[in-house]
């Protein structure tokens, strides 16, 4: 049985990030308080905690399949039915993304659905959907 995580991360603005993790993406809040507030992301445990300025994002950046990936990021593996709607509603809501919703690693083990996007914090998320779930650690 896998075991949900927990991420705590910085931002600068509560407000927009209820907004943004809470109406774009759907995420259900948990507790709260003045200064942090509880998210579940498809089943994991994520604190947006306020600080006077959030980190941004660096430059910093890996390659993966000839793009250039935001560095650090987290995100979730999901199917891909969730992973086409949550595409179509990011881009209903505007978000900015890092890099738009694409397949890659086509036709080799790993194949997967991928798009990054930054919250209004600057911080960089990936959402990532195998076309089979069971490549998620296989070799090349």
């Amino acid at each position: 049985m896998s075991k949900p995580f927990h991420l705590a991360f910085s931002v600068d603005d509560l407000d927009a990030a209820r907004h943004f993790y809470g109406t774009v993406l759907g995420c259900a809040e948990g507790r709260s308080s003045e200064t942090w507030i509880d998210f579940d992301l498809y089943g994991n445990q994520i604190v947006t905690h306020k600080v006077l300025t959030a980190p941004k994002p660096t430059d910093c950046g890996g390659a993966v399949d000839g793009h250039n990936v935001p560095i650090p990021h987290f995100g979730v593996v999901m199917d891909m039915e969730s992973w086409h709607v949550l595409a179509a509603r990011m881009k209903a809501a505007n978000v900015r993304f890092g890099m738009e919703p694409y397949v890659r690693f086509q036709g080799q083990p790993g194949e997967q659905a991928t798009m990054f996007v930054f919250d209004p914090a600057g911080n960089a998320l990936e959402f990532k959907a195998f076309k089979d779930i069971s490549s998620l650690f296989e070799k090349n």
